[in-house]
C-alpha cells in the first residue's frame, strides 16, 4: 500500500545504525512475513463527499507453541514475527530468543507456529494461563512478574531536555501510519537521540513486545536506552520495560496509579504528556538533567 507521494507505508522501521546489529547464536529462524499496514476504503464525509481513506489493516494471529494453540493476538503484522518472539519472553513463556528454534508466520492460516528446541507435549496450565489477553493488554503476566520485582536493577542511565524533545521531533516524523490512517499507537526505540527502531501496531503492548524481540534477537541492552510509547504507561508496560532493562519511558499520554507506584518502586523515569515543547516527569527525576524552578 502506497501514500499519497508514493511512499511505502510500513508498520516497522529499523534504522541504518540498527540494521547492522548481528543476531545471537542459535538465534530462531524467523519467517518475513510483514504484510501492508492499510487499506484504502470509500467513505462519505460531513460535506456529504464520497472518497477514499486509508484504515489500519488490523489482522488477528494465533500463536501456535510446539502445536498447542496459545493465544490469538489482533495486530497489523509490520514485524509479526517479533512481535511474537517479544510477546513470548515477556510473558515469560519462554526465557531467552535461543530457547526458540523458529517462528513462522502463514497470514492464510491466521498462525503463527512457534517451534522451541525442547518441544512440549501440551501446554503446562500456568503458562497458558499467562497468555490470556486483559483489556487492552497482552497478557495476564503481571501478578507472576510482581513476584521478582526486587530482584530488578535499572542502571541510572541520564536524559537532558534537548534529548528528550529531539525524541519527540524524530517520533513525530514517523508517524506515518497515525497521520494516514489514525488508531494506532507508536512505539520507538531510542540511543540517546539516535533512533533505533520503530513500531506502529493497533495496541501499544504490540509495539513493546515487538522492540522486545528484536532486542533479544541482537541482545541489545537497555540500560542506555529510552522507549517512546504514544500510549500510556501503565502497570504492565512497566514490567515489559523492565524486563528489558529500559529504565526510561517517554510517552505522548499519561502515566496510570499503577505504572506510576511501580515505577518508582522499580527506580524508573517516566515522562509523560510529552508533545509540542511540554512534559511531565513523573518518576525518577534524578535521572532528568534538567533545571527546577
Amino acid at each position: 500500500m502506497l501514500s499519497h507521494d508514493s511512499t511505502p507505508i510500513v508498520a516497522f522501521e529499523v534504522q541504518p545504525e540498527a540494521a547492522r546489529m548481528p543476531v545471537i547464536a542459535r538465534a530462531p529462524r524467523l519467517s518475513q512475513a510483514s504484510v501492508d499496514a492499510v487499506r484504502e476504503v470509500m467513505i462519505v464525509d460531513e460535506n456529504g463527499t464520497r472518497r477514499p481513506v486509508h484504515i489500519p489493516a488490523e489482522r488477528a494471529l494465533t500463536v501456535r507453541i510446539d502445536g498447542s494453540e496459545l493465544v490469538t493476538l489482533m495486530t497489523l503484522g509490520g514485524a509479526p514475527e517479533l512481535m511474537v518472539l517479544g510477546f513470548l519472553l515477556n510473558q515469560r513463556i519462554n526465557e531467552s530468543a535461543a530457547c526458540i528454534e523458529s517462528i513462522m508466520v502463514d497470514w492464510d492460516a491466521g498462525t503463527a507456529a512457534v517451534v522451541t528446541r525442547q518441544p512440549r507435549t501440551a501446554l503446562q496450565p500456568e503458562i497458558a494461563a499467562r497468555a490470556v489477553p486483559m483489556g487492552s493488554g497482552q497478557g495476564s503476566v503481571f501478578m507472576d512478574m510482581m513476584s521478582q520485582i526486587d530482584s530488578v536493577r535499572l542502571p541510572p542511565a541520564p536524559i537532558d531536555r534537548a534529548t528528550l524533545l529531539a525524541i519527540l521531533e524524530t517520533m513525530r516524523q514517523h508517524d506515518v501510519i497515525h497521520r494516514t490512517a489514525g488508531s494506532v499507537h507508536s512505539c520507538g526505540l531510542f540511543q540517546g537521540e539516535t533512533l533505533l527502531i520503530c513500531v506502529e501496531d493497533v495496541g501499544r503492548h504490540n509495539g513493546l513486545d515487538t522492540i522486545s524481540g528484536w532486542m533479544a534477537l541482537h541482545d541489545v541492552v537497555g540500560g542506555d536506552k529510552v522507549l517512546f510509547t504514544t500510549g500510556r504507561f501503565t502497570g504492565e508496560m512497566v514490567m515489559k520495560m523492565a524486563r528489558s532493562g529500559i529504565p526510561i519511558g517517554v510517552s505522548r499520554n499519561g502515566v496510570s496509579a499503577m505504572g506510576y507506584d511501580l515505577a518508582a518502586r522499580l527506580g524508573m523515569t517516566l515522562i509523560g504528556r510529552a508533545q509540542k515543547g511540554r512534559f511531565i516527569c513523573y518518576t525518577g527525576l534524578e535521572r532528568f538533567d534538567a533545571p527546577l524552578v
